[in-house]
């Protein structure tokens, strides 16, 4: 190995530790966001939009790494596609970062209502999409397509949650209409922690490009079936 390459490796290897960077804050930005919402935090809800500020500027970091190591090193096929692939998950990370930020937005809001209901499903909805973001970022470390695909597969249980959690709430608006703001607005977080989960899985079909070589983002279901076995 020349010293270019090993130049260039390390210049990946922080172009990496960049991206989990990211992704780090982003997972803490959503656990402190379902932890602001669930103990109607206010403080807490307002210091997670503050740091939204810091994830902004690792995503540029990123971006600009990339746009460095490509036009300095004219990288070769493989390492090509990691740059690339970083290139597309880091604004999906970024946009889940915003998401953390909109729900301490609703939580705020919430905050300062009655509580319509002890909240059970938003939370596990939470807990899944912190799941699927943190195997993501696992995933990409190992370059790990069936890891990646297993991740795909949990959005559909996110979904199902959401519209279990939009039934309940549209129960509540019809049955006592000065409900309907606080159900709304838990309606609105459902549907964040759904886009959460599919920032996620848009990272996972991105770590199966990483690993084979191969894009599934468009076939649906049956390219995420064929990586089976």
């Amino acid at each position: 190995m020349d010293t270019t390459e090993r130049h260039l490796d390390r210049e990946l290897e922080r172009l990496a530790e960049s991206l989990l960077r990211l992704g780090s804050g982003v997972e803490q930005a959503i656990a402190d966001a379902l932890r602001a919402l669930t103990t109607r935090d206010s403080d807490l809800a307002r210091r997670v939009i503050r740091q939204d500020e810091t994830i902004d500027q690792l995503e540029l970091e990123v971006d600009q790494l990339c746009y460095d190591i490509i036009a300095l090193n004219q990288p070769a096929a493989r390492d090509l596609r990691f740059i690339v692939t970083i290139l597309k998950v880091a604004p999906e990370l970024e946009r889940m970062g915003d998401l953390a930020g909109s729900i301490c937005e609703r939580a705020i809001e919430l905050s300062g209502e009655p509580l319509l209901k002890p909240l059970i499903d938003i939370p596990r909805m939470g807990e899944i999409a912190r799941e699927m973001v943190r195997g993501s970022l696992d995933a990409f470390v190992r370059r790990d397509a069936i890891a990646a695909r297993e991740i795909i597969r949990r959005d559909d249980e996110l979904d199902r949650l959401m519209e279990q959690i939009f039934r309940e709430l549209m129960s509540f608006m019809i049955e006592d209409p000065r409900t309907i703001t606080r159900a709304l607005r838990l309606q609105i977080v459902a549907k964040y922690l759904e886009r959460i989960g599919d920032g996620a899985t848009n990272v996972c079909e991105m770590i199966v490009f990483l690993a084979e070589g191969r894009m599934i983002r468009h076939g649906g279901i049956h390219a995420v079936e064929e990586g089976r076995g």
